[in-house]
């Protein structure tokens, strides 16, 4: 058989195809990311989800059907951030010493996110809807997902923005942070974690150790808060 449509038509009904796909993007994204160094803009999500969008493009396949397939992927997302508190326990002692200036950190953080983001939107006129999915941006997907529902957002929409917080957080935080000279690993993975959840403390994690685990913190408490907060927030531009 020399025609590859009739091949390429049964594979991609394949769930097993896209969740390998996914696979196989990150690991060439890693590479790439490693190959440099772990230069900030060589984020291997960043470059993951441009693989993975230029394959679906040229291949015409419905983000329905990838999903089908690599859904285990986001299945995953839940167990992640419940291990969240493994960082959280062998850090605890450090925790308490610093627990006055983190919930003061988080606080400010965590409102700054909601409302800003909020504040900009309704300028725009952006429609509530619009709204209720930007509020929960800055967590983790699994809860942002949930507090959007529960305000009534549109969680497709959240899911976008939650994975464009994250990129440019991982990208920007780095750099940002050494010009403004943060030195101390806690309070620069906690500041990623609070604001760029999962991919900036993947991000944080390639930098220190340390400053992983402390935005492995930041990213558990904001989720917490944030689902206190968002509705409280957002009732400020009903």
């Amino acid at each position: 058989m020399t025609d590859p449509a009739p091949i390429w038509s049964y594979l991609s009904r394949e769930p097993l195809l896209w969740l390998t796909a996914t696979l196989v993007a990150y690991t060439i994204a890693d590479t790439v990311s490693r190959a440099t160094g772990r230069a900030p803009l060589a984020n291997p999500v960043l470059i993951a989800v441009i693989l993975l969008a230029l394959l679906l493009g040229v291949t015409g396949t419905p983000y329905t059907t990838y999903f089908e397939g690599a859904q285990f992927v986001h299945f995953m997302l839940g167990p992640a951030t419940v291990a969240l508190a493994a960082p959280l326990y062998g850090n605890l002692a450090r925790v308490r010493r610093s627990a006055l200036p983190m919930l003061a950190a988080l606080l400010a953080g965590s409102v700054t996110a909601v409302a800003s983001a909020l504040a900009v939107a309704a300028a725009l006129g952006v429609p509530a809807p619009v709204l209720a999915s930007l509020a929960p941006k800055s967590t983790t997907a699994p809860v942002a997902i949930g507090i959007a529902e529960a305000l009534g957002g549109q969680p497709t929409l959240t899911a976008v923005l939650v994975l464009l917080t994250g990129i440019i957080g991982a990208v920007v935080a780095t750099p940002l942070l050494n010009l403004l000279r943060i030195g101390d690993w806690r309070a620069r993975g906690f500041a990623v974690g609070v604001a760029a959840h999962g991919i900036g403390t993947a991000r944080a994690f390639q930098v220190h150790e340390t400053a992983g685990a402390f935005a492995g913190i930041g990213m558990g408490l904001n989720a917490v808060l944030t689902a206190l907060i968002a509705p409280w927030v957002l009732g400020w531009f009903g």
